[in-house]
């Protein structure tokens, strides 16, 4: 980042040093001379005060580029934005440009996995959106080696810190995995970038940037061995490939042999295997594999051999897999056999288009047929009969009409007819109507001729109708299939949509765009999705209006859901504030009444009391007013956990300095609990006060549910980098139903006599534990019972070197970041 600060300020462009955190670290505070730096804003907070960036100062300052350091980081209470990354939208929205840092382990996405490889967790988190919306993102990369060298010479941390580092978080494979992580993560970003480029560029051909693999799917039984094939085709190539299965969807219908059934099996067992399933709509199916293989820039294409006989294959001529073999050009196509290769079809084919070369070759075949089947009855003449000569010529008829339809079937019609009355009705070899029944036969020919043959081509078109229904629904049913599964977000809707019709692209605008060439479907008010690419047919527009209601759906949910977020904070402080006020009524009255009486009858001059009873009522309303204390912390520190403004002061612990303490805040009527396995326990990483306070609700909570003289039990363990301390009762336990509304503000499960507390103990401890990145869970007690488990991190490594890791995208921009 600094880097870039110095090259700008040194092209003439004004930059300011908004905020730099050095770390100590002399070869970066070096490189900040020549750069100007802007104070720092100072923020008091609980007695203290901390460095922050001054949003107000960038703003007046106005200079054309600014240099913010750690993005993720989340500012101290009171100030205007309650993370960095919203400061510098804030920024990006004056007009100033913003060049950021962001570590990996801190990006939204990839929270939960840095968690799982170094079991350190990361409370400080950026949405990927706001980084992938930077104009340019730069890698920050190093072998893990050669960043183990720069600790060890002392470049990152103090030598106190450097063991604790490099035995701990900074190993070999942790570093290892944080760095294919960034890796992968801007190499997505890069993908989006070039397919952006070479859309706007109109760029058809393959760039074999990355390994792409795209298997065809038709629904057949073969599906599965293809994807199977093509998922290790894909492992097999650098880095591993992207797998990508698409099914096309005619608007004469699907291919030959599909079953929605299957589809679904092979639409999980591609996601199974880590690839993603994708429907597109074509006319014809190798046109359509071979666009939509360009427009994802993949690389190889896997198809089946055809299941189509010998004679299917002489009769109808080239297939799917040879025509896209011609069309591929510079992606490589794998011909995959299997075993119903050449076996035929399981269903009947329902393809009965009518291309430009049957409509020619219909009426053709109309007048070159009955005259090839006069040649050959005229030299079998004596075989047959008249009767048997005419269902010939009506069987040829019929044969013409499924070939070019009804106008190619009349053609066949009348030339049947003629030469069926020049060559074998008396008298032959002229055309003559002498005789009365052979002219009436000749008449019920032609009219059988004609009417068959328009039946056959009515049922011809009926079919292709059901067909391209049978295609709208077949890509309906994988639109809704998306939706029911949780894939209904509006960028999936518009990537889905631009797929399915094979456009170029496809987003929301508030107004109508000026481009005749798009087109433009509303989807709500002051919405419109615009699709630009190819021009879309009536047929397939039918598609696009529902993909449109779908889209429109989506909006209308992403609206709501933005409104019930809004209301939802209200409607949660209004159900706070009624349970705080019915759970609070009596345990407020009740230490006040008490304390009240036992002050009123000490002033009162009517009674005399001996020292004896002077001191129970002074211990009494000393035990009031303690119990007073306790709610109103309680309370307090509730509402400081749900506003996220508690103080941590996390430090190297020991537990056998914060026993004592919780120990002694139990009543004195309570049962001394017993220890067991505290002393050898190292150190945790810890508020000391909090966790006193945590172990003492736990076993204060327990005591009350303990059976009379049996002892609250109190074990600690250690477990790899975790501390674990186990606060055990041999009471009534708890079903599993409960266990995670016990832990709910003001819920005591079913007890209304307001006599048993608010209910905040179990829900701060849990609370408190957590702001210490801990975990606080129940369990049973072997024999009956309950155990709550206090799970903290040792306190050294991994914990001093949490904080950050070496690999992160550095980010910059005026539109985007």
């Amino acid at each position: 980042m600094l880097d870039e600060g110095r090259r700008r300020a040194a092209r003439g462009i004004d930059v300011v040093v908004g905020y730099v955190e050095c770390h100590g670290r002399p070869h970066t505070e070096a490189m900040l001379d020549g750069l100007e730096v802007l104070e720092r804003a100072r923020r008091e907070y609980r007695g203290s005060t901390y460095p922050e960036l001054d949003l107000d100062a960038v703003l007046r300052r106005r200079p054309d580029a600014v240099l913010v350091d750690e993005l993720a980081h989340s500012n101290v209470p009171g100030c205007r934005n309650a993370k960095r990354w919203q400061d510098v939208q804030e920024l990006l929205a004056a007009g100033i440009d913003v060049v950021a840092t962001v570590n990996i382990q801190h990006l939204e996405s990839l929270n939960d996995v840095v968690v799982k490889i170094t079991r350190v967790p990361q409370v400080e988190t950026v949405p990927d959106d706001v980084v992938r919306r930077a104009d340019q993102i730069e890698l920050v990369d190093m072998p893990p080696e050669a960043l183990r060298r720069r600790m060890a010479h002392g470049n990152i941390y103090p030598p106190e810190k450097i063991d604790a580092a490099l035995a701990n978080y900074f190993l070999p494979g942790n570093l290892t995995a944080l760095r294919e992580l960034a890796l992968f993560w801007t190499a997505d970003r890069v993908d989006e970038a070039l397919r952006k480029y070479r859309s706007e560029h109109g760029i058809g051909r393959v760039w074999e940037t990355r390994e792409r693999v795209v298997v065809a799917l038709t629904g057949g039984p073969e599906g599965e061995t293809l994807i199977r094939r093509a998922a290790r085709i894909a492992d097999r190539t650098a880095q591993g490939g992207a797998l990508l299965a698409v099914h096309v969807v005619r608007s004469d219908g699907l291919a030959a042999g599909a079953s929605h059934s299957a589809l679904v099996r092979q639409r999980r067992l591609v996601e199974s295997v880590g690839g993603s399933y994708h429907t597109v709509v074509g006319d014809d199916v190798a046109t359509a594999l071979v666009e939509f293989a360009r427009a994802e820039n993949a690389t190889q294409l896997v198809l089946g051999t055809s299941r189509r006989g010998r004679l299917e294959r002489f009769l109808t001529g080239r297939g799917i897999g040879e025509t896209t073999v011609a069309l591929s050009s510079d992606i490589d196509v794998h011909m995959v056999t299997h075993e119903r290769a050449g076996r035929g079809r399981l269903l009947p084919s329902r393809r009965r288009t009518l291309p430009t070369s049957r409509l020619v070759a219909g009426p053709v075949a109309g007048l070159v047929l009955p005259v090839l089947l006069t040649l050959f009855l005229d030299r079998t003449r004596g075989t047959f009969n008249l009767t048997s000569e005419a269902l010939l010529f009506l069987v040829t008829v019929v044969g013409v009409a499924s070939i070019g339809g009804v106008v190619s079937a009349l053609v066949a019609a009348v030339t049947a007819s003629l030469l069926l009355n020049y060559w074998f009705i008396a008298p032959i070899g002229e055309f003559s109507f002498r005789d009365p029944d052979n002219l009436l036969a000749l008449v019920v020919f032609a009219l059988v001729a004609g009417t068959v043959a328009a039946i056959v081509d009515r049922s011809l078109r009926m079919s292709r109708r059901a067909a391209a229904a049978t295609a709208e629904a077949e890509t309906l049913s994988s639109l809704t299939g998306d939706v029911v599964r949780g894939d209904q977000a509006i960028p999936a809707l518009l990537a889905r949509t631009r797929e399915t019709f094979a456009m170029d692209s496809a987003e929301l605008v508030e107004q109508q765009v000026d481009d005749p060439a798009a087109t433009q479907v509303s989807v709500g008010p002051g919405l419109h999705l615009v699709l630009r690419g190819r021009a879309l047919p009536s047929s397939e527009r039918r598609v696009l209006a529902a993909f449109a209601a779908h889209v429109s759906a989506a909006v209308e949910r992403a609206r709501l859901a933005e409104a019930a977020a809004e209301v939802e904070p209200v409607k949660a402080a209004d159900r706070m504030r009624t349970a705080l006020l019915a759970a609070v009524s009596h345990d407020l009255r009740t230490p006040l009444a008490a304390g009240w009486a036992a002050v009123g009858s000490l002033r009162s001059p009517d009674v005399q009391f001996t020292d004896e009873e002077r001191g129970e009522l002074l211990a009494t309303a000393d035990e009031s007013m303690a119990r007073l204390s306790r709610l109103i912390d309680n309370l307090l520190d509730m509402s400081r956990l749900q506003a996220g403004a508690l103080t941590l002061n996390l430090r190297a612990t020991s537990l056998e300095e914060v026993l004592p303490s919780a120990l002694d805040s139990l009543p004195p009527d309570a049962a001394p609990p017993v220890l067991h396995g505290v002393e050898a326990i190292p150190l945790v990483l810890a508020d000391p006060p909090l966790l006193e306070r945590v172990i003492a609700n736990l076993i204060g909570n327990a005591a009350r549910f303990a059976p009379p003289g049996t002892p609250v039990l109190v074990t600690a363990s250690a477990l790899a980098d975790r501390v674990e301390v186990r606060v055990v009762d041999r009471g009534p336990g708890l079903p599993p139903t409960d266990r995670e509304r016990v832990f709910e503000p003001f819920q005591r499960l079913g007890d209304t006599d307001n006599s048993t507390g608010v209910g905040l103990g179990l829900a701060l401890s849990r609370g408190l534990t957590e702001a210490m990145a801990g975990t606080l869970t129940p369990e049973d007690t072997p024999g009956g019972g309950l155990t709550m488990v206090v799970s903290l991190p040792v306190a050294e490594p991994p914990g001093t070197a949490a904080a950050r890791t070496p690999y992160g995208v550095g980010t910059q921009g005026a539109a985007g970041m």
